[in-house]
């Protein structure tokens, strides 16, 4: 607890006083304990709302900015494949793609929450003092490679009930090897993961930026009070 009171008070407000004396004073009217809870809340609540809002019916496929696409190297076909009558296969795959990312999705908040309790004192002054997507960036580092873990299967399992699932990776693992086709998009379990992934963190991000915006509108508890003061 003293290390705590000496980063957060001394490292952290006298660092930012001579630059930003309303910032210090908000956050110095807060004990180090409660800051610190008051962030972890502020993850959490965010963490939640996120993949709330992902993991509900339509959550990537009615959500323009997260809505997953065709692969590029499907998509420059999808003309020829509605002109053969493959249509309703390519939405079809489409439709599963994203609903296989929600599936995904709502599976990440215990991921998310170990992340906030495993959280250091460097970690929240990285936070505190960041950018508006300060703790988005640090959910991104400390999480993406157990989500992907965890999501790869549920969406692999999503995938196999689509036909074109399953000839788009056969001849998409044949383009890779002569250089047709990018090795991000050579298979389609992978690409849908990463795009679920670039969602989650996207709407992550969003949350961030609302609460430090207007804390009183978007936060609960501490975390309204730590962002507040800030």
């Amino acid at each position: 607890m003293r290390y705590l009171s000496f980063l957060l008070s001394l490292g952290l407000l006298c660092l930012l006083s001579a630059a930003q004396p309303g910032f210090t004073a908000g956050l110095a009217s807060l004990s180090n304990a409660d800051t610190v809870g008051g962030l972890k809340d502020a993850l959490a609540q965010g963490a939640s709302k996120a993949v709330s809002q992902l993991g509900a019916a339509g959550g990537f496929l009615d959500n323009a900015k997260v809505r997953i696409p065709l692969p590029d190297s499907l998509r420059k076909i999808e003309r020829g494949l509605k002109f053969m009558g493959m249509g309703d296969e390519a939405d079809q795959l489409v439709t599963s793609m994203n609903h296989a990312a929600e599936m995904a999705v709502k599976e990440a908040s215990p991921i998310l929450v170990d992340a906030v309790k495993k959280m250091s004192i460097q970690d929240a002054e990285g936070i505190l003092t960041g950018g508006d997507t300060a703790a988005t960036d640090y959910f991104r580092k400390t999480t993406s490679d157990t989500l992907t873990k965890k999501f790869l299967p549920i969406v692999q399992q999503a995938t196999a009930k689509v036909q074109l699932a399953g000839q788009y990776n056969e001849l998409a693992g044949q383009g890779e090897k002569l250089g047709l086709v990018k090795s991000d998009d050579a298979n389609i379990d992978s690409y849908v993961t990463r795009k679920a992934l670039d969602g989650l963190f996207l709407v992550i991000g969003e949350q961030e930026k609302a609460m430090r915006k207007d804390p009183v509108g978007a936060a609960t508890g501490l975390a309204r009070k730590v962002f507040s003061a800030l």
